[in-house]
């Protein structure tokens, strides 16, 4: 199989150093409702199956380092990953969090995703990355935001620019598709009463439910932010059957990584 089949490249103007990649649920060892390239060991599935895809990911990506797993809960909290990262994959073993930073070279932030939206951002003069992965709830709870403070209050974000703003560029990865999420009226309501701006981002669908643009809530939470240079955020994990898990989709199932790292 082609490689460039397996995994997403941001379509970004990031500089030279940066790396990163989405991958697709295609390849791996996995099989049946995890059936392709599951990095999850929090799922169900075999872990046998999940490291094999796991080093697979490494190998086609040509990391400098096991990645910096979470453990996800829809959060707002951020860490700063440092190598040697946690390796067990056991949700036990890891920090519990929903995005993490980095000024360290070679050290890969991570996210698993399979609906939520997972965003890279990167500073244009390559000295910091950080990875988020975020569900509604995380974004409601401002994790992009913290991630952002995170990184404009680190040593190396306090050489960008002005606040650093202006020199952070984000990525926004496959995610849940404006057409396929669908949420109830107290959701609308919590995103107003953060924002009246966030109102744009959902569309009536009666009965009490909303139709939600996760990618439009993204960018309205990053502009709010001074941060303009937002690309990506034109997938949907649902729709896109062979390409993507989903949970909304399917229930149980795997998950993609999201990842990022610095030379």
């Amino acid at each position: 199989m082609n490689k460039i089949n397996r995994w997403l490249v941001p379509n970004w103007p990031a500089p030279a150093n940066i790396h990163a990649a989405a991958t697709l649920r295609i390849g791996g060892m996995s099989e049946g409702i995890y059936a392709g390239l599951n990095a999850a060991s929090h799922v169900g599935d075999d872990p046998e199956r999940v490291r094999q895809n796991r080093q697979i990911i490494a190998e086609m990506l040509d990391l400098p380092d096991e990645p910096v797993w979470l453990d996800q809960v829809h959060s707002n909290r951020v860490v700063k990953a440092q190598n040697p990262p946690f390796t067990k994959g056991d949700r036990g073993d890891l920090q519990q969090a929903d995005a993490s930073y980095t000024d360290e070279s070679g050290v890969v932030c991570a996210v698993m995703t399979a609906d939520c939206l997972p965003l890279l951002i990167c500073s244009t003069d390559g000295a910091q990355v950080a990875a988020i992965h975020a569900g509604w709830r995380g974004l409601l709870a401002r994790v992009i935001s913290n991630t952002v403070a995170a990184m404009r209050n680190s040593a190396i974000s306090s050489r960008c620019g002005r606040d650093g703003s202006e020199d952070l560029i984000v990525w926004l990865g496959p995610a849940i598709g404006p057409d396929c999420f669908e949420v109830g009226a107290e959701v609308h309501e919590a995103f107003l009463e953060k924002s009246a701006e966030f109102d744009s981002a959902f569309k009536e669908q009666g009965g009490g439910k909303w139709l939600a643009d996760i990618y439009q809530l993204a960018r309205i939470e990053l502009a709010g932010l001074n941060i303009f240079n937002v690309y990506g955020g034109d997938n949907c994990t649902v729709t896109e059957h062979d390409r993507f898990y989903s949970y909304r989709r399917d229930g149980q199932t795997g998950r993609m990584a999201t990842l990022i790292w610095r030379e």
